[in-house]
């Protein structure tokens, strides 16, 4: 991990603010993205001078552009881009609104895209670097009614991830491009939501931050395609695809839950 650049979006908490912390105690160099200032100034301080703050919107395009210039300038290359940033919502889906589509659609695949397809050009310069998307199980088993645009958001990253990842691998085979999806993780996730929401931290059987901060950390050495961090991840995705009566399936837990009033 000495002396690798790794763009991390997102990194003002969560996740990657863990990650950002892990990363510099074993020596890579960070390029810190996220909107919020005073945070992400905080959780640069923690990782050292190693680690360039820069407050953007990744959800605009010409704020990805310059976070693709400001990584070259500052280092000369990026090895690692890693897009973490993402929002939650809590709105059934038969009372969904076109806003609510098009905010999850803009914050958890549209600002994904834009960084695969800016930072591209300097990875096929070298052919040579590594983009992480990070995903969520809700975009793999839909189980959580109040987060089916969310679910749909993932859905749709995790497909363009493995078509970005194809088309990639055809012409320029030293670039990867990898999925990673978590479960329940103990964040704010759930009290920033679209429309509010339970705090993820309070949920039972959730991860921490810290926990999915490492399997980050591992898929950047492994450069593994696609990587749950859970073990019992990708048993479950299958088994839910495998079933011949998904009425009968998601007729029980986690499924079978009380809609929320």
């Amino acid at each position: 991990m000495k002396d690798r650049v790794v763009v991390i979006t997102g990194a003002s908490s969560g996740i990657g603010a863990s990650l950002a912390t892990m990363l510099a105690k074993r020596g890579a160099k960070l390029v810190l993205v996220a909107r919020r200032e005073k945070e992400l100034a905080e959780v640069a301080s923690r990782c050292g001078t190693k680690a360039v703050p820069v407050v953007a919107d990744v959800t605009r395009r010409a704020d990805v552009k310059r976070v693709v210039a400001e990584a070259l300038k500052r280092h000369g290359h990026v090895d690692v881009w890693i897009n973490n940033a993402g929002r939650g919502i809590s709105r059934l889906p038969s009372a969904l609104t076109d806003e609510d589509l098009d905010d999850m659609m803009q914050v958890n695949a549209k600002a994904a895209m834009y960084a695969m397809q800016e930072i591209l050009p300097h990875f096929q310069e070298r052919n040579a670097g590594h983009v992480i998307n990070v995903s969520s199980m809700l975009g793999r088993v839909p189980f959580a009614l109040v987060r089916a645009a969310y679910s749909a958001s993932k859905a749709f990253l995790n497909s363009l991830t493995a078509s970005f990842r194809m088309e990639v691998h055809a012409t320029h085979p030293g670039i990867q491009i990898s999925l990673v999806s978590p479960g329940v993780v103990a964040t704010e996730f759930g009290v920033h939501a679209l429309h509010g929401g339970p705090d993820s931290r309070m949920l039972p059987n959730s991860q921490t931050a810290d926990e999915v901060a490492e399997v980050l950390a591992k898929v950047i050495e492994t450069r593994a395609a696609d990587t749950y961090t859970r073990p019992e991840g990708r048993k479950m995705v299958a088994g839910y695809y495998a079933a011949e009566d998904l009425d009968e399936v998601e007729s029980k837990p986690p499924f079978a839950m009380p809609a929320p009033k």
